[in-house]
């Protein structure tokens, strides 16, 4: 999104941080904002290839390598559609502070509400085209409302969910003091042990697989993830954690998600029911909170600048993420008369998606008044 305040998704996937009374300017989240539009490709390129038949267009794998796709998926999956949200949580308080509870609303509206509006009415019948196919019995039109869903751009829905429950909790509650801190290393355990509960107990009632028709939420079960990320991000912004975690949190941080992985991961496998989503759960959590931790550390130490290319790439992360869908369903089929195995195929869509992507993407915000939106 374009920026205010650069760097979420709501400001989403793409926005650059402008400086706040006094704050410094955080190239460091807006590359790591790049970094996750990229993976967001990356992984629906892998849906593609994989053994997760969840995208608009799917070639099954039918070797062994298909297994590696489905790995990066699920470490993916793990952690960075609630690093996302604790983005987008970040810069939201400062944007409320510097227009009002009006303004701000309306400004989501517009930046986020468009957007999805764009994909449902315009780019959601091409991707689906395709899956038409199979039901040519029924007129398009019934089709399209029968298989309604906004795709990736759920996130923009449960965003706009968030930033108006945001609105109303300024109006009633008022503004969180700044109080400049680091996170202390309990608050991080606690936060995670607490996350991994939670997660663990709603995926009682919301067992993983769950897909909500219509609102189109591919992963409901990881939304304690996203919830609770996006409350951290309002937070850490009052408190300016993004500048206060010491080298070692990021350093202990890496080396948790490692552990964590090379632990439960193999853990989960083993055990069945309950045990196996507490498990996977517990996982899931210590790994998004680690990784985060230590890939914030990481670009704010070695990758908090930005030259020409870095902007390029900032400025159109978010358009990135609405278009990608096309791109991936038109690179599919151009590749489908590529035999290879499914990692190849992967890596060759991926080589070719990611540059087109941010190509197209330029060239959409080049038409009349759509830097306003994007």
């Amino acid at each position: 999104m374009k920026a205010e305040p650069r760097a979420t998704p709501t400001s989403t996937p793409a926005s650059t941080p402008t400086p706040t009374a006094g704050r410094p300017r955080l190239f460091a989240i807006d590359n790591l904002r790049i970094v996750l539009t990229a993976l967001v490709v990356v992984h629906h390129v892998a849906l593609t290839y994989g053994n997760m038949p969840l995208w608009y267009y799917n070639e099954p794998a039918r070797d062994g390598s298909g297994v590696v796709l489905d790995i990066l998926v699920t470490f993916n999956q793990a952690f960075f559609m609630g690093f996302f949200f604790l983005i987008s949580g970040f810069f939201t308080p400062g944007s409320y502070d510097r227009k009002g509870g009006r303004a701000f609303m309306r400004d989501r509206l517009v930046r986020l509400g468009i957007p999805l509006m764009v994909f449902l009415l315009l780019l959601r019948p091409l991707v689906t085209l395709g899956a038409y196919g199979d039901y040519k019995h029924l007129p398009y039109w019934q089709f399209y409302l029968g298989s309604w869903d906004p795709g990736p751009m759920w996130f923009v829905e449960v965003l706009l969910v968030f930033a108006a429950l945001y609105v109303l909790w300024r109006r009633f509650g008022g503004p969180a003091q700044e109080r400049p801190s680091a996170p202390k290393a309990r608050w991080i355990v606690l936060f995670t042990l607490g996350l991994s509960v939670a997660a663990t107990l709603w995926r009682i009632p919301v067992p993983v697989g769950t897909y909500v028709p219509v609102l189109g939420l591919p992963t409901p079960y990881f939304l304690p993830q996203y919830a609770s990320m996006f409350v951290l991000g309002l937070i850490a912004f009052r408190r300016g954690w993004f500048q206060a975690l010491s080298r070692r949190a990021g350093r202990i941080g890496l080396l948790v998600a490692g552990l964590s992985s090379a632990v439960l991961l193999p853990l989960s496998g083993m055990t069945e029911g309950f045990v196996a989503t507490a498990v996977t759960a517990t996982w899931e959590s210590t790994f998004a909170v680690s990784i985060i931790i230590g890939l914030v550390v990481l670009f704010r130490e070695r990758y908090n600048h930005q030259g020409p290319r870095g902007r390029f790439l900032s400025d159109q992360a978010f358009t990135v993420y609405i278009i990608h869908p096309l791109v991936l369903v038109g690179v599919g089929y151009a590749l489908s008369g590529l035999h290879a195995i499914a990692i190849v195929k992967f890596a060759v869509a991926a080589a070719v998606s990611l540059p087109l992507c941010w190509g197209l993407a330029y060239l959409v915000r080049s038409l009349p008044g759509a830097k306003r939106v994007l």
